[in-house]
């Protein structure tokens, strides 16, 4: 069986594919890739199903010894890895890949062509950290088995459909509190915290008085935009809860989803709100360029 070895992780990595669905009512998010762009973009390129599972590696990247001729893509953040980014690359039986820190974005994709072979639990494959469900972070001297998710030929390059920028502007739809805010949130600059995780994004800047009184718990989805009574944002991120007491101004877009993954902690970021129109628009366009690669 054709296998990889984990000779340094890095500082956080993973197995992720595009997470477990369904399982909400049970309280369990759908986890999965935090930039799934990303791992459906490498899968496509190495010839795979687009839910095959990849490796998540986060601000460090990890060292790989590649034991069989396997082929490669690197998606997402450069992580200094000496190899082109968005494209097949051929790696030989005896290499080694190794990825440094990146130097852009927060995290990179590695997909093997066959997908790496994990056991799945709820249906997928994905590491959810905060709760240990699907396994652990990778460790030093993991070998992981290459799996047969391929489906087609490998592709040629890609060219990303958006310039990469460390500064991001997030778009965002309306939530359902977002009378109680009068339009504060697309009015100022935010720092992302260095308290941020997989489960929410914590934002640092102006306060935005949370409106008074008790909110009934409700269903909250990827991408909403919480604000607790310290008046600081929380994006809820992969990992967040599925239920939650606090008001909610806006929800990042779906076509955006993959800026959330890309955040690392003292980058700016500003709100742009978009229509609901204007939101599915972008998300066409995003799934017309991956299924044209």
């Amino acid at each position: 069986m054709n296998q990889l070895r984990v000779l340094s992780p890095g500082m956080l990595t993973t197995i992720q594919d595009l997470g477990r669905f369904g399982w909400a009512h049970q309280g369990v998010s759908a986890s999965g890739a935090a930039d799934p762009l990303a791992l459906r973009a490498g899968n496509l390129l190495v010839g795979n199903a687009e839910n095959a599972a990849g490796m998540e590696m986060t601000l460090i990247g990890a060292e790989i010894a590649f034991e069989h001729d396997a082929v490669i893509a690197l998606t997402g953040s450069d992580f200094g890895a000496g190899l082109p980014l968005w494209q097949p690359v051929a790696m030989r039986a005896g290499q080694t890949l190794h990825c440094r820190a990146t130097e852009s974005g927060a995290r990179c994709y590695l997909c093997v062509r066959g997908g790496i072979a994990a056991s799945k639990i709820m249906g997928s494959a994905s590491v959810h950290v905060m709760t240990g469900v699907g396994g652990r972070p990778l460790q030093k001297g993991d070998v992981l088995a290459i799996g047969s998710e391929a489906v087609r030929r490998p592709r040629s390059a890609a060219r990303f459909p958006e310039p990469w920028q460390p500064r991001f502007t997030l778009r965002a739809t309306e939530g359902p509190q977002a009378d109680s805010f009068a339009g504060q949130l697309f009015e100022a600059e935010y720092t992302v915290s260095e308290e941020s995780n997989r489960m929410g994004l914590r934002l640092r800047g102006p306060t935005m008085p949370s409106p008074s009184g008790q909110m009934i718990t409700e269903g909250v989805a990827l991408g909403a935009v919480q604000v607790p009574p310290d008046g600081q944002p929380i994006i809820l991120f992969v990992e967040h809860q599925t239920t939650g007491g606090y008001p909610k101004p806006a929800n990042v877009i779906s076509a955006d989803f993959w800026k959330l993954g890309q955040l690392r902690p003292r980058d700016q970021v500003r709100f742009e709100s978009v229509t609901i129109e204007r939101a599915l628009e972008l998300l066409r366009g995003q799934e017309e360029w991956l299924y044209s690669l």
